[in-house]
Parts: C-alpha cells; sequence; structure tokens
C-alpha cells in the first residue's frame, strides 16, 4: 500500500502491517470527526443564522441523551484505539525466544555491528528473511536512535544502558537505516544500510567474510585480562558469587530484596559494583566505569550469559562453563 509514496516506506517486515493498520485506524477516526465538526459548524451557521437584526435566539437547556451519545461513543472508539496499541506496543517490545541476537553499538557518528559468530559490520546490518532479529543495543557517547522505516521500528540507544529492539524482515532488499535522535554535528551523516537475504544467502555472507572473535570468546578473554576468574570462581565459592549458571535466575541483596540476573544487571554490576551488592558477600569490587568500553561490556555479558544454558545467545557456539585460570595479574576484588 501506497509504496512509492515518500510518507508510506513499503511493509518489509512482520511489525510493518500492525503499525500501519493502526495508524490508518487512527487517521480515519481522525478525518471523519473533523469532517463532521467542521460540516456541522458550517451548517449550523447557515442554519442558525440570523435572518433580521430584532431576531432573538431561543435558550436551549440541553440534551441529556445527546450529552451521553458524545461523551459515550469517543470513550469507546479512544478504548478501542488504547487496547489495539497496547497490543502492538507489547508485541513490538518482546522478542520471541529463540530470536537470533545481534549487537549494535552507537558512537559519534557511526553504528557498530557484531554478530555472535565474529563478524562485525559499520553502518551496515545483514539479516535472514523470516527470521526473528534481536538487536541489544548500547551507547558509547549520547544519546541515539536506531530506526528502519521499512521495517516500523525504533528504539533509543541510551548511554547507561541497554535497550533491545527486534523485528522479522519478510522481503529481500536493501533498507534505509536512521539515527532518529539528533547526536551532534553529523547527525545527518548516521545513516546505513539493512539487508535482508534469503537464508542461503545470509549463510553465505556470515561464512564468506572474515570473522573476528565472537563476543562470547572475546568476553571469556577479557574476563581473564581484568583478574576477574580469581574472585568468580567456578569449583568453589570465592570472594564473588558463582557465575555458573546464574543468568536469568533472580539473586538476594544486602539490606533485603531481590534482583534477576540479567543484562542491565550484569552491566550495573561491572560500572557499579556497590549499587547492588549480593548478600553473603563484601562490596570488594571494584568499577570498572571508564575502563571498558560499550563494546566490551557486551562482550563480558555475553561471556556471563554462555555460562548459563538459558542464557546462551541463539546462534552462539556453545561454551563450556569453564573460566580462564587465574593469571599473574593483580588481584580484583569481586563481589
Amino acid at each position: 500500500m501506497f509504496t512509492n509514496f515518500p510518507f508510506f516506506p513499503q511493509q518489509a517486515s512482520a511489525q510493518a502491517g500492525q503499525v500501519d493498520a493502526i495508524y490508518f485506524f487512527m487517521v480515519a477516526v481522525t478525518a471523519f470527526f473533523s469532517i463532521l465538526i467542521a460540516g456541522l459548524v458550517v451548517y449550523f451557521a447557515f442554519k442558525y443564522r440570523r435572518r433580521h437584526r430584532d431576531e432573538i435566539g431561543h435558550a436551549i437547556h440541553g440534551s441529556l441523551a445527546l450529552e451521553l451519545l458524545w461523551t459515550v461513543i469517543p470513550f469507546f472508539i479512544t478504548m478501542v484505539m488504547f487496547v489495539w496499541g497496547a497490543k502492538v506496543f507489547f508485541d513490538m517490545y518482546r522478542p520471541p525466544a529463540g530470536a537470533m541476537e545481534i549487537h549494535v553499538v552507537g558512537k559519534q557518528w557511526m553504528w557498530k555491528v557484531q554478530h555472535m559468530d565474529g563478524r562485525r559490520e559499520i553502518n551496515e546490518l545483514h539479516v535472514p528473511v523470516g527470521r526473528p532479529v534481536k538487536l541489544i543495543m548500547g551507547s558509547e557517547d549520547v544519546l541515539h536512535s536506531y530506526y528502519i522505516p521499512d521495517f516500523r521500528v525504533k528504539a533509543d540507544v541510551i548511554p547507561g544502558r541497554y535497550n533491545v529492539l527486534w523485528f522479522t524482515a519478510t522481503r529481500p532488499g536493501n533498507y534505509h537505516l536512521f539515527c532518529a535522535e539528533y547526536c551532534g554535528t553529523k547527525h545527518s551523516g548516521m545513516i546505513g544500510t539493512v539487508t535482508a537475504m534469503e537464508p542461503a544467502d545470509f549463510q553465505a555472507w556470515l561464512s564468506g567474510g572474515r570473522a573476528d572473535e565472537s563476543p562470547v570468546a572475546a568476553g571469556e578473554k577479557l574476563f581473564a585480562d581484568l583478574t576477574c576468574n580469581t574472585c568468580h570462581l567456578t569449583d568453589t565459592q570465592g570472594r564473588g558469587p558463582m557465575l555458573t549458571n546464574l543468568f536469568g535466575k533472580q539473586v538476594e541483596l544486602q539490606g533485603g530484596g531481590t534482583v534477576t540476573v540479567d543484562e542491565a544487571y550484569i552491566r550495573e554490576s561491572i560500572v557499579l559494583p556497590q549499587a547492588k551488592v549480593v548478600a553473603g558477600f563484601q562490596p570488594l569490587m571494584p568499577t570498572f566505569q571508564g575502563l571498558v568500553t560499550e563494546e566490551q561490556l557486551l562482550q563480558l555479558i555475553a561471556y556471563v550469559r554462555s555460562l548459563s544454558q538459558q542464557g546462551e545467545a541463539p546462534g552462539a557456539a556453545p561454551q563450556s562453563p569453564t573460566m580462564p585460570q587465574s593469571s599473574s595479574r593483580p588481584v580484583v576484588e569481586k563481589k
């Protein structure tokens, strides 16, 4: 629908149809009532116009039935919009289980992408058609926004936290990628291309280029370089909690309360380790804020996830839940 009209890009994802349907419904409701009200204003202006200078209008005391009519009808229409919009919202912001995960880092003024096998891209994103794709996104500097008009998906990329965007491409092709949040002097140049490919073509592309270390492998190496393995042991309890099979579980905190060990909590524990200390452990872990980049944080999180069967990222190679042996580097206390 309207594929050649500049305000309506083609529908190239499973979400696009849902977004367009509610959008056109709201436009239709707005247009109907705008025309109705404007027409009634003109009609009543002519019907009840003053016909001679001494004419005095009759007082109107109102109608309960009329008041109820124009209150109840808009109420039901707005509730339809609310329920429909809420359904579309939750469908778009709840990635399905088993979605292929890709790391995206926004930086003035580029998009850095890494697939779970290690393949990297800049200002490009290759995805297979017909498979849900989950983007785990972070920012190295300022607020950005990842926007693919043809897919009808957009999510802010916020410094200091992670955001998730998912979609399922439905047709092969090249699609525009924009940063939809002003992020500096070269904001207009922070653009790129999303290439949707048939599954066989995507696998050929994925295996055809030079791949770096996977996020899990890079995270495992960084875990050892930062001497995290001296406190987080696998066989016995160390000065920090055991990370094996920890992802996705709830842990008790000092002072009461619990928290789910997810991507956001792991990131917070690395950059602000004193914020939520696990019960039974001392707040010994130093902060790594400013010492590791946002990309390295994603790698560390990918490695910690790989130590738990339920946290292993789709598409990642199976990882043995063993950590590197202690090195001769200075000990870093972990909670």
